[in-house]
Order: structure tokens, then sequence, then C-alpha cells
């Protein structure tokens, strides 16, 4: 992919890369909610609505017409693990603002996904540098499992925060919290503050 470039998430220049009560990991556990979708890309569309100029809808063509970067993280999971050292490639989270015009009053972003499953972040960290749609992770396509045909990445919080199965964008002026932020998780996530669970 010629418009490709590296990013380098800031975290992977720490001293010490794994965050308070983490462990490492080689593999990659899969733990998600529900069944696993079996999508075929012809079938899958991102809806971008809310505080923006104008909702739009773009399909898997579409969306695979955006520029593309590669991101260099680490991830970790609230559950208690981290895997260093991933090489995701994708469609930058930046790249929706050459799609949309996005209203000044939005500050949060609601991710949508299969199943009716959504998570919150800040605007800020929704257009993180090193947020991407992960398309291939190490080099290999993303697997049902893992969020095929297009799963977000948030390098930065943990792993939950990167929802599988991205089917829409909401952006909107007030917080909402998502399937597992209702439950008991933190509202934001970060694992370096250990923001695990609410209080």
């Amino acid at each position: 992919m010629t418009d490709e470039r590296m990013i380098i998430s800031p975290d992977t220049r720490r001293e010490n890369r794994v965050p308070p009560g983490q462990r490492l990991t080689e593999g990659w556990p899969i733990l998600h909610e529900g069944q696993v979708p079996l999508w075929e890309e012809s079938d899958w569309t991102l809806r971008i609505f809310g505080l923006v100029e104008k909702n739009m809808t773009l399909d898997f063509k579409e969306f695979m017409s955006l520029p593309r970067v590669e991101v260099f993280s680490d991830i970790h999971c609230v559950t208690g693990w981290s895997k260093l050292d991933n090489t995701w490639e994708g469609v930058s989270s930046g790249a929706i603002k050459d799609v949309v015009k996005i209203l000044p009053e939005a500050k949060f972003v609601t991710v949508h996904c299969y199943g009716e499953y959504t998570t919150n972040l800040t605007i800020e960290d929704f257009f993180g540098e090193d947020v991407l749609f992960a398309l291939r992770h190490n080099g290999e396509p993303v697997s049902p499992e893992r969020g095929h045909p297009v799963r977000l990445i948030v390098p930065r919080l943990y792993l939950w925060k990167s929802a599988k199965w991205v089917d829409g964008l909401e952006f909107m002026a007030r917080d909402k919290p998502g399937f597992w932020e209702t439950r008991g998780y933190h509202n934001r996530g970060d694992p370096w503050k250990e923001e695990r669970y609410s209080k």
C-alpha cells in the first residue's frame, strides 16, 4: 500500500511498557460478549451520524478507499494480560474527518458494533494519533473472532475500548456510557492509572 505510513504509539517508548497489575502474554486471548458474526465484506457498512453536518454511510469499498496507516503498539486487557509489539494495518480514525464535517459541539463518540454493543470515547481519545480501524494484525487479516471486517484499536486504553465488529460512529455533545461501562467498568479505562472498574 503506497499511502501507508508507520505510527509509533507513545506508550511503546516507555522504559517500562507493562502497566501496573498486568502480565505479559505471547498469545492473544479471545474474549467477547455474544456470538461471533460471520460478515461478508459486501454486507458491511459504517454509519457516521449524530453531530455531523450530514449523516452518511460508507460501504466496504468506500471505506477501503480511505488512506491506510500502520500502527506499532502494545495492547492491555482489563483482565490482566498485555501483549507487546503489535503491528496493525488499517484506516486512521483521523480519516473520518476527511469524510464528514464534525460539528464543534461534538465532544464524545459512541462506537456502535454488531449485536448492539457500544463503547464510549472522548473525541480526544478517539482521534488519538495511534487510533485506527484495524484490518490486519502482524501481517495477517484480523480474524472474525478478533473483529473482522473492521475493529477499532485504541492502544492507550484498556482493550475493551478497542471495539470489535464496528459498524457505526455517533458523534455526541454528552457522554453516554457503553455496554461494559454500564456494567461496572471504568468510563475511560487508562491502564497506567489502573482504571479498570468504576468506584
